[in-house]
């Protein structure tokens, strides 16, 4: 996404932009504490950092038909799911509430042990997990482990919200910057995405040096999962998903209040 602003291939109107790598749980939690001006996070993290945060119109991870996987080495249905250790890879993770809605339950009513996202496949090869919840390239990468999928939640998802994508990431920008400044940043990252979507060979070039030992191919199939036309905007559709995935949240007692989703226009 940030390939033609990391590389100054785009102008950014005076703007400087320094780029901190971090997962997505650290960024999570650092959105909490408003570190950061513009941060990638979960959806399921906007829940706690709306007072702090407008959501970015651009920059979102949607699972269109796809999502986070629950695998384990053999297959088991929710209800087994439901009495067995599952490795999760952050309990703000959007993941981690798609699998609370999954299940029907709050995370206090099951068993589960948070890991890094790139460790969960070790944690349930070793036994300290019978389920892996799995974020990122795993997703095309599990058979390779001798791991089978129990459930797709963005199969899940879709079906049971009519074919709404599930909103994963999204990127945010603070509110202590006035309106006008966070529309013109938010222009800027646009831009950046649509120089990368219509640069593409280069631009996953450029994202390889950050791969965990991903080849070009696996690389590219995976950005165009989660970098497309859902990235430039959330649409409708997309806000849509947003508002039907947190308010379930919340009516299930999984958020504490009930979100008004604020974005930049």
């Amino acid at each position: 996404m940030f390939y033609g602003l990391a590389k100054e291939l785009i102008p950014s109107h005076g703007y400087r932009f320094e780029h901190i790598l971090q997962d997505i749980q650290t960024l999570n939690e650092r959105a909490t504490r408003g570190e950061l001006d513009i941060s990638a996070v979960s959806i399921h993290a906007y829940a706690f950092v709306s007072d702090k945060y407008a959501l970015l119109p651009s920059g979102a991870s949607m699972g269109d038909g796809y999502g986070p996987m629950l695998v384990a080495k053999q297959k088991f249905s929710r209800e087994e799911i439901a009495k067995r250790r599952i490795a999760v890879p952050g309990t703000m993770t959007s993941a981690f509430l798609a699998l609370q809605l999954w299940l029907g339950k709050p995370a206090k009513e099951f068993d589960y042990v948070v890991v890094p996202f790139d460790q969960i496949f070790q944690a349930v090869r070793e036994g300290r997990a019978e389920v892996g919840l799995i974020i990122h390239e795993g997703q095309l990468t599990y058979q390779n482990e001798g791991l089978v999928v129990c459930e797709d939640l963005g199969v899940w998802w879709g079906r049971e919200n009519d074919g709404l994508p599930l909103p994963l990431g999204g990127n945010v920008i603070h509110k202590r910057f006035a309106p006008e400044v966070r529309r013109q940043i938010s222009d800027v990252l646009t831009a950046s995405i649509q120089f990368s979507l219509d640069h593409r060979p280069e631009a996953v070039r450029h994202a390889l040096q950050y791969a965990r030992d991903m080849g070009r191919d696996l690389a590219d199939k995976f950005v165009g999962m989660y970098v497309n036309h859902w990235t430039l905007d959330y649409g409708d559709r997309g806000r849509e998903s947003i508002r039907r995935f947190l308010g379930g949240a919340f009516e299930r007692g999984i958020i504490p209040h009930r979100q008004e989703l604020e974005f930049v226009v």
